[in-house]
């Protein structure tokens, strides 16, 4: 589950008539404006603040900035180093042939939405490997019977190797709240972005559907999910103590759409 979104957010051009005309700068509504990018939206809606994606900034160190002169504010990936500097030819060649075998695996890979309690038992097996506490079988159908547009698995061939489980409804009678109940990888499919492809495509569908924010928890050792959500925006909102059966603390993250 340990992937990283290759994306690089530069700074937006300041206005014209600021202190700071001709430098860059990181708004809101540019952070905002990258988020719905990756998202596949194709503008941003009005009043959209996107606030804690500062670190899907950082995501990808090996690229520049774009210059203070550019209208748009998501940039093209950019070697840093020209190719005449010290051993970069021969360690962009090894970089750039590893990233055609992980497309060329990854392209195996394909995304299906929940389609019938058949899929139930796939989605039960993958998902209890990495669970900090075990699930009755009703768990899964309350979250999957009532949200099945919510549930989205990854195949390989006819195995299952990822699946994300989720819900939306009102939270206090105000917000539309998406939450991510279960995300799993299996483990010899990781590092592929699978994990990242479902929740992103979970969260296009809440936002097909208004959700206002979504949120989760995970454990606070768990490093690798941390990283995952954290790179494509979600904040740690709340550390919830001794949150699961073994004893293990929470954190809550949270993620803003408007």
């Amino acid at each position: 589950m340990d992937t990283k979104n290759s994306e690089q957010l530069g700074p937006c051009p300041a206005p014209s008539d600021s202190p700071n005309a001709g430098k860059g700068q990181q708004t809101d509504e540019c952070i905002a404006t990258h988020f719905k990018n990756r998202l596949g939206l194709k503008s941003a809606v009005n009043g959209v603040v996107v606030n804690g994606v500062d670190g899907a900034s950082h995501c990808c160190p090996d690229v520049q900035p774009c210059s203070s002169q550019s209208a748009d504010c998501v940039n093209e990936p950019v070697p840093c180093h020209s190719e005449e500097s010290s051993g970069y030819s021969s360690s962009h060649e090894e970089s750039r042939q590893k990233s055609v075998k992980e497309e060329s695996s990854d392209s195996d890979i394909r995304y299906v939405s929940y389609g019938s309690e058949l899929q139930m038992p796939d989605i039960m097996r993958l998902i209890q490997k990495d669970l900090s506490e075990p699930y009755s079988i009703y768990t899964y159908r309350y979250f999957i019977h009532n949200w099945p547009k919510l549930c989205f698995l990854a195949m390989c061939g006819d195995e299952c190797v990822g699946a994300i489980v989720c819900k939306l409804d009102l939270h206090r009678k105000i917000l539309k709240r998406g939450y991510i109940a279960m995300l799993a990888v299996d483990e010899k499919h990781r590092k592929k972005r699978i994990g990242s492809n479902l929740v992103l495509k979970a969260i296009r569908a809440m936002i097909a559907d208004d959700a206002d924010e979504v949120v989760l928890e995970t454990e606070i050792t768990n490093k690798p999910a941390l990283r995952l959500y954290e790179n494509l925006g979600f904040v740690r909102d709340k550390r919830l103590f001794r949150y699961y059966l073994n004893g293990v603390d929470a954190l809550r993250l949270k993620l803003w759409l408007r």
